[in-house]
């Protein structure tokens, strides 16, 4: 069985050491950041299976790397540890889209009951969602068939993984930088109008031979995947 993989926040050293050998010690592969920006990247750039990510963080805050994960991509698990109390700060994350927190000091058993608990619901989670939907439009993730009703659409592995990616985020514009960082990668330093292009190869595809069309443009910002318009 794969160990889940757990991203580490935390700008206290020893707290941060603390908690991946106890990890560690329970079998979850860890990595660890201890500043916002970098915590950012490595969600980016990596599947993790949950992230425990500390608030007050150096450089970005963790509210912000949340508000900015749940905005680009992503239902990874998301565990906040704070050292406060204030109800506005707990508020405040659970609006922003993490899943739990927990208050320091706390004590490991308690985290470590509470990540088996979220590891839990993404599995259950994760194998419920094998097909994404939007209208007559599906795509099986296990065997990459894409069809509009009855309709087998054949698409390259490039326009795949960014219909995948717009049907995660459906509803949701995403700008042109986070569909290159989501679907060229990271490191990616061509032209951001690649996505305009691939955008143009999918609409040909997915939308023109159909009555309804699903990707849509919205003017200055970027692209999203909305159920059937007018």
């Amino acid at each position: 069985m794969t160990q889940p993989m757990i991203l580490i926040v935390e700008d206290e050293k020893k707290l941060s050491r603390v908690l991946q050998l106890e990890l560690e010690y329970e079998n979850y592969q860890t990595e660890t950041a201890d500043n916002g920006k970098d915590a950012l990247r490595l969600i980016n750039e990596k599947e993790w299976d949950l992230v425990l990510l500390d608030i007050m963080l150096p450089e970005l805050s963790g509210v912000e790397v949340l508000r900015r994960v749940r905005k680009s991509k992503n239902n990874t698990p998301i565990i906040l540890l704070t050292a406060r109390d204030e109800v506005h700060d707990k508020v405040s994350g659970l609006d922003h889209g993490a899943n739990d927190y927990v208050t320091k000091p706390f004590q490991i058993e308690e985290l470590l009951a509470r990540i088996r608990v979220h590891l839990r619901q993404a599995a259950k989670k994760e194998v419920e969602k094998k097909t994404l939907e939007v209208g007559d439009l599906s795509v099986n993730l296990d065997s990459r068939e894409v069809k509009r009703g009855a309709v087998f659409i054949e698409l390259t592995p490039r326009e795949y993984d960014l219909l995948v990616c717009l049907l995660n985020n459906k509803n949701i514009v995403l700008t042109r930088e986070q569909l290159i960082e989501l679907v060229w990668g990271f490191d990616y330093f061509g032209e951001t109008n690649v996505v305009d292009v691939y955008i143009r190869y999918l609409r040909k595809k997915v939308d023109k031979p159909f009555h309804h069309a699903y990707i849509q443009t919205v003017r200055g910002v970027g692209y999203t995947i909305k159920d059937i318009t007018e």
